[in-house]
Order: C-alpha cells, then sequence, then structure tokens
C-alpha cells in the first residue's frame, strides 16, 4: 500500500517539475536583433529630437549639460532608467552635431554613489559658466500604475529660464521596472 503512494507521489512530483521547466521554456529570450529595436532607445531619441525643434539655440553657441533624470517624488534619487534616459538624450544631441559635456569625468559634481550627475541647484550656474555652456538638460520621472511619465527642460542656467520642453509616456513593463530597480505591480 505504501509503495504505490509513494510511486504515485514521485509522479506528480515528476510532473510538476516537468510543467515548470516547460513554462520556462516558453519564455523566449531577447535576440540581438529584438534587442537593437529597443523602443525605449526609440522613444528617448524622438524626446532628443523635439526638444532640439523647440530650443532656440545652436550647436555652435556652446556645449550643453545634462543633468541625471530624477525620481520626482525625491529629486535626490534617480535610477537606472532615469540615467539611461540621460545617457541616451545626450547620445541623441551629440549625433545631431552638438557639444555635450560629459560630467562623469568631472570631479567636483555632487556625484552619489550609484545615482549619476546629480547637479544641485546652486551648482548649475557656476558649471555651465566653467564649460562655457549655453544651456542645461533636466528631467525627472513619475512612477504611475502602469506608465512611467518623464518630462525633459532645456534650461538657460542663469535665469532659470525654460528654452524647450517635452514630456512622454513610457510603459511600466517588466523592462523599465527592471530599470527602476523596482516592483511596480500594485
Amino acid at each position: 500500500m505504501k509503495a504505490p503512494a509513494l510511486a504515485a507521489a514521485l509522479i506528480a512530483c515528476l510532473a510538476a517539475a516537468c510543467a515548470t521547466e516547460t513554462a520556462r521554456q516558453r519564455v523566449p529570450e531577447v535576440t540581438y536583433a529584438e534587442a537593437a529595436n529597443s523602443e525605449l532607445i526609440a522613444a528617448n531619441y524622438r524626446a532628443a529630437d523635439a526638444l532640439m525643434a523647440h530650443f532656440g539655440g545652436s550647436p555652435t553657441a556652446g556645449p550643453l549639460i545634462v543633468a541625471t533624470v530624477v525620481n520626482i517624488d525625491a529629486l535626490e534619487l534617480s535610477s537606472t532608467l532615469g540615467r539611461m534616459i540621460s545617457e541616451q538624450v545626450s547620445a541623441r544631441f551629440s549625433q545631431r552635431g552638438w557639444l555635450m559635456v560629459e560630467m562623469k569625468l568631472r570631479g567636483s559634481i555632487y556625484m552619489r554613489r550609484g545615482e549619476g550627475e546629480l547637479i544641485l541647484t546652486r551648482e548649475i550656474g557656476d558649471i555651465a559658466r566653467t564649460n562655457q555652456a549655453q544651456a542645461v538638460i533636466v528631467g525627472s520621472y513619475a512612477l504611475g500604475a502602469s506608465a512611467v511619465y518623464v518630462n525633459l527642460k532645456i534650461v538657460q542656467p542663469v535665469s532659470n529660464a525654460v528654452l524647450s520642453a517635452y514630456d512622454y509616456v513610457l510603459p511600466a513593463n517588466q523592462e523599465i521596472r527592471t530599470l527602476l530597480g523596482r516592483n511596480l505591480s500594485r
């Protein structure tokens, strides 16, 4: 009597293990081609293009500085997502002929381990003056139930006047949640 019950339990465990393994195998890995067509990069490039289209500056008028995009609810905090948005916006401006100041190479900027280049408001004018920057690109993101709302601005560093602005939305999918470093499921 014990042997048939033990055999049935063993078969049930093996079946469950096979079902779990089959479920894991159904999730396809992303290929290089699929990764190369990242919608995140495309969305950030569109945002940079929109900022350029409404900005009255010129690539020859001096460099731009990009600060790390921060969490709107905690302006001293960012995430991998915020840092990647900043990097991709800077890359797009550079691709379009703008001179970009790479802040990660400067030791005098307020840098928080794992946060990126968080520029304090009182330092923006000094940093822009030192680098002869015509403007600073700043941004923030807000976490919604199913989306992340991003705001980017080009700001004149002396007057703090907003010279260009653009808002866009990213889906709070698994990729974005991973870049945010938290689980957004509610």
